[in-house]
């Protein structure tokens, strides 16, 4: 969705008809997953794929008899007409997709759950739009984490599961007294913190851009933190003690941290914040010598085994890395490993 945010943006602001397509549920070898959006506007051009051109034109269609409406509509699709699917699927796989009006401000000033939802793309914040599956009038909430809830008032059991589905990372179909909801989470970009400002960092920085990761480099000493050279600039360089900024940033199920300062002063430092934060992944580098050494020391400091266990250390998947851009490709191969688990 963030991919179609310019045109769904320009399409708004000429205040023209719009219907949503989103894929709800896959079987077999499906050609987009759960997720995948279409945006169609009223002159019917589309921005956005629901399954790469095996079923596009069939929605297209679809989507031109709700397009002035409030009624959504559950549309199958699979490997032949045989069996009452209405298109069939090249790739043999079977989808759900859900078609829906995209709502627009009625007057000037009033704000839609879609209005906010663009919001929230743009300036990068986490939310989890949640629609009813219904072949009549769709209801639409945006829950934004730690803050409110937009829109139609959602069953009870409904936000635990969509905060769920948030942690996961993963999008999710269920049903609530009777009513089908598909939760579609909207996370912030991920994040990278990297501890310590070295010749690995510089080229992790690079690769973790290419994945477009947020990338924030912590180091407190100078001659680190401003002499190592940087051919892909960090988002952000901070000359601090991790203690000193950690606090301050939201950490959570979309941040990936990696320890290289070599500097137990500053590991230590990052660590003591970090086991402690529900983020999802902690890697350090060193040996598993100097990982014992780790060890000892946190257990000092009152953290449990269990807490401790969280460290991935020695950091990176094993490929026998020989080198700094090595080194920064077994660790990005294992912050993406981390970041698709649930997938």
């Amino acid at each position: 969705m963030k991919e179609l945010l310019n045109q769904i943006n320009t399409w708004t602001a000429k205040n023209k008809p719009m219907v949503l397509a989103r894929v709800i549920q896959t079987w077999g070898s499906s050609p987009r997953p759960i997720g995948s959006s279409m945006v169609i506007s009223e002159d019917m051009d589309m921005v956005g794929s629901v399954s790469g051109g095996c079923v596009e034109g069939a929605v297209l269609k679809e989507a031109k008899t709700i397009m002035n409406g409030i009624n959504g509509k559950r549309l199958s699709y699979g490997v032949s007409d045989d069996d009452a699917w209405a298109v069939g699927l090249s790739c043999g796989g079977k989808i759900q997709v859900y078609l829906q009006p995209w709502s627009l401000p009625i007057k000037a000033g009033q704000t839609t759950v879609f209005n906010k939802l663009q919001e929230c793309l743009a300036t990068n914040k986490s939310c989890i739009l949640v629609s009813t599956l219904v072949d009549a009038e769709t209801k639409n909430s945006l829950i934004i984490p730690n803050e409110n809830t937009h829109g139609a008032q959602l069953p009870a059991e409904v936000v635990p599961k969509s905060l769920e589905a948030f942690d996961k990372r993963i999008h999710e179909n269920v049903t609530i007294e009777g009513v089908d909801y598909f939760i579609q989470v909207f996370p912030q970009r991920s994040q990278l913190i990297i501890i310590g400002a070295a010749h690995i960092t510089s080229d992790l920085v690079r690769l973790a851009q290419d994945f477009d990761f947020e990338t924030i480099v912590i180091d407190p000493r100078a001659t680190f933190a401003k002499n190592t050279t940087f051919p892909i600039k960090p988002d952000r360089l901070l000359e601090k003690y991790p203690s000193e900024v950690l606090d301050d940033m939201l950490l959570g199920p979309y941040t990936y941290a990696v320890i290289l300062s070599h500097d137990p002063k500053i590991d230590d430092n990052a660590l003591q914040i970090l086991l402690r934060k529900n983020v999802a992944y902690i890697g350090a580098l060193g040996s598993k010598k100097n990982h014992e050494k780790r060890t000892n020391r946190l257990l000092e400091k009152g953290f449990t085994q269990e807490e401790i266990s969280k460290i991935n250390a020695p950091i990176g998947l094993d490929i026998h890395a020989q080198g700094a851009k090595e080194i920064a490709l077994s660790i990005m191969g294992a912050v993406i490993k981390a970041k698709n688990a649930y997938l």
